[in-house]
């Protein structure tokens, strides 16, 4: 009996155990919920791609039309620089006649004008470098004086243009040892020369017909060729009209026989102009032309005072010497403000020529006579028709030595030979 009750104990307890068993079975399950949050992880990154589809971003958020055009880089102002001689900006002559031509194109072709005014010789080079220096497209140089100064900072700066009036490359100017562009032409430098004599050529056959004293004079800032050459075909255009006429009209002041003249040595000193244009009276001239800028202005006063006349030069002294008005005869004119604005718009078009030289001439309008404005009443028809007939000859070539063909010494070289 005991041992059956030892058996009923034991199944109890199996029974109970297998009980204990049959209601364990969800505990473990909730028991792995924390090794299970990891590998959820791993699904939350592959959610990413969808989470912005391509169909969410409109292709109007950021249209093109967004980026402004103006954040591209502006285009490089086109700028030009003019150095002007030791004469200043408003001698009413050489250097004011160039600014205004530099004025004029960057006008009608856009660019910005400056200029810088050389006190002295000493100027040109660092006036020229200044303008090259700060990227100027095209530097303008305003005469003979400054020809080396611009030779050597164009080669310096061979992608900088520059042109320079009343000098030209190659020429056979002697210049001071240490000067380089004489002899060579430079391919970032364009020379303006003007065949002036024809023009000048032109007022001293009409002086030699208006002259009541039978003498005409001349004097010049400076003994160089496009100076001198004014008073060559001055010279030229007398003898013709004595010729013609019979006269024996003399020049005061010149002689291209003998390259001898009268000089005042710079073309600053309106003294030493005045002085010169005494000198011319005294000696019997009614009738002078000074060829240097503001150094002939007072002379125009001396005419009046004398009762004679003067002939003004570069441009036309009636516009530029309101003034004097009543003494102008006429005024020999290198139309130099036309060259200055042709060369700014050769530049901006890309038509410049460097190694090359304009020559301004009758033919092209290059050079002239300006009219008689308030005196033209007091030049005998018969006279103005002869002039006429002279500059329709030259224009045509049946005329051709109105001074330098036969005195080439006191000329610019590569007007009518080539060095």
């Amino acid at each position: 009996m005991k041992k059956i009750s030892t058996i009923l104990v034991v199944l109890m307890i199996a029974a109970m155990l297998l009980s204990a068993c049959a209601q364990a079975t969800p505990a473990p399950t909730a028991a792995p919920v924390e090794p299970t949050a990891a590998p959820v992880e791993p699904t939350a990154a592959p959610v990413e791609p969808t989470a912005v589809p391509p169909t969410e971003v409109p292709p109007t958020e950021v249209p093109p039309t967004e980026v402004p055009p103006t954040e591209a880089a502006p285009a490089e102002a086109f700028k030009v620089g003019f150095v002007t001689d030791t004469g200043g900006i408003s001698d009413g002559s050489f250097n004011e006649t160039q600014w205004n031509g530099v004025v004029a194109g960057c006008k009608e072709y856009g660019c910005e004008p400056k200029y810088i005014v050389s006190n002295e010789a000493a100027d040109y080079e660092p006036n020229l470098t200044e303008f090259a220096g700060q990227g100027y497209q095209l530097v303008q140089a305003a005469g003979f004086f400054l020809g080396g100064a611009v030779a050597k900072v164009a080669v310096q700066y061979p992608d900088v243009k520059f042109t320079i009036f009343d000098y030209s490359y190659p020429n056979s100017f002697d210049v001071p040892e240490g000067q380089i562009g004489n002899k060579e032409c430079i391919p970032n430098v364009e020379g303006q020369i003007f065949k002036t004599d024809q023009a000048s050529f032109l007022a001293g056959y009409l002086a030699a017909g208006m002259t009541k004293t039978g003498k005409i004079g001349t004097f010049g800032g400076a003994k160089i060729p496009t100076v001198t050459i004014f008073a060559v075909g001055f010279q030229k255009g007398m003898e013709l009209y004595n010729q013609v006429h019979g006269t024996d009209v003399k020049l005061v002041g010149w002689d291209s026989a003998t390259g001898e003249g009268i000089f005042t040595g710079d073309f600053q000193d309106q003294v030493k102009g005045k002085e010169a244009t005494q000198s011319l009276f005294d000696e019997g001239a009614d009738i002078f032309m000074p060829v240097g800028g503001q150094i002939g202005i007072p002379g125009f006063e001396v005419a009046r005072e004398r009762g004679g006349y003067g002939i003004w030069v570069d441009t036309d002294g009636y516009v530029t010497l309101p003034g004097v008005q009543d003494v102008i005869l006429t005024s020999v004119m290198k139309v130099m403000d036309v060259a200055a604005t042709s060369v700014i718009k050769d530049v901006k078009e890309g038509n410049f020529k460097g190694c090359s030289n304009y020559v301004g001439d009758m033919p092209n309008a290059g050079v002239g006579l300006a009219p008689y404005h308030d005196v033209a009443s007091k030049v005998p028809a018969d006279l103005q028709a002869e002039i006429e007939g002279l500059k329709a000859k030259i224009i045509s070539g049946e005329i051709t030595d109105t001074g330098c063909l036969s005195a080439p010494d006191w000329c610019p070289s590569g007007l009518y030979t080539t060095p």
